[in-house]
């Protein structure tokens, strides 16, 4: 069965980035210090990635995240989701517009204009044709950014969060609660590493 996982890396009080993020600062001031587990040499932080990596079938993101990401500062074949692994998943993208060009065009690219419904639908296909291929049962991964995602948990999309607890308070920046429908979290997991706490919840209407 595919899941429907949100995963994102938050500080302590709450914020994906920090203050006035854009374009040339994905992550805003300080931001950088939410991503330090995705990129340290503990061994428990380096198995949670690849078998996350491992497990995704499509990944879902929003525009603006796309943006940064296939911006010229952006992945390239060592810095990105799935890199340096032996495969990427496909990549879904929210968007108003598809974009004129796409610079990572080796990548399998997804544009959904008709919203965040269809657009985890399409990934929710990906990842089933890739299950069916492979024999693996493959889950959806939004990744984000945090408006994203918030969304997605207020609109009942979300199955199973994972929250990579980075040890900063960044004062202000991109919320990732911002208020909407209650639902409930059941934890189901919880990994401290030298660099963040990994909490791993059921989300639950």
């Amino acid at each position: 069965m595919t899941r429907i996982i949100a995963d994102i890396s938050v500080s302590l009080d709450g914020f994906v980035t920090g203050p006035d993020p854009g374009p040339d600062n994905g992550l805003g001031t300080g931001g950088e210090a939410l991503h330090t587990w995705a990129f340290s040499d503990d061994p428990e932080d380096r198995r949670l990635l690849r078998e996350g990596t491992a497990r995704s079938g499509a990944v879902v993101l929003g525009r603006r995240l796309f943006d940064l990401v296939d911006g010229p500062g952006g992945w390239d074949d060592e810095v990105g989701y799935g890199a340096g692994e032996v495969g990427r998943p496909a990549f879904v993208v929210v968007t108003g517009s598809v974009p004129e060009s796409v610079r990572l065009a080796d990548l399998d690219w997804t544009f959904v204009t008709t919203g965040l419904p269809d657009a985890v639908a399409a990934a929710r296909a990906r990842a089933g044709a890739a299950s069916a291929r492979t024999g693996v049962d493959l889950d959806v991964v939004l990744m984000g950014g945090g408006a994203t995602i918030g969304s997605a948990l207020e609109a009942g999309l979300v199955d199973v969060l994972t929250l990579h607890l980075a040890p900063v308070v960044l004062g202000a920046g991109t919320p990732l609660f911002t208020g909407g429908a209650p639902y409930a979290l059941v934890r189901t997991g919880v990994l401290p590493t030298s660099t963040a706490t990994h909490l791993t919840y059921d989300v639950r209407r």
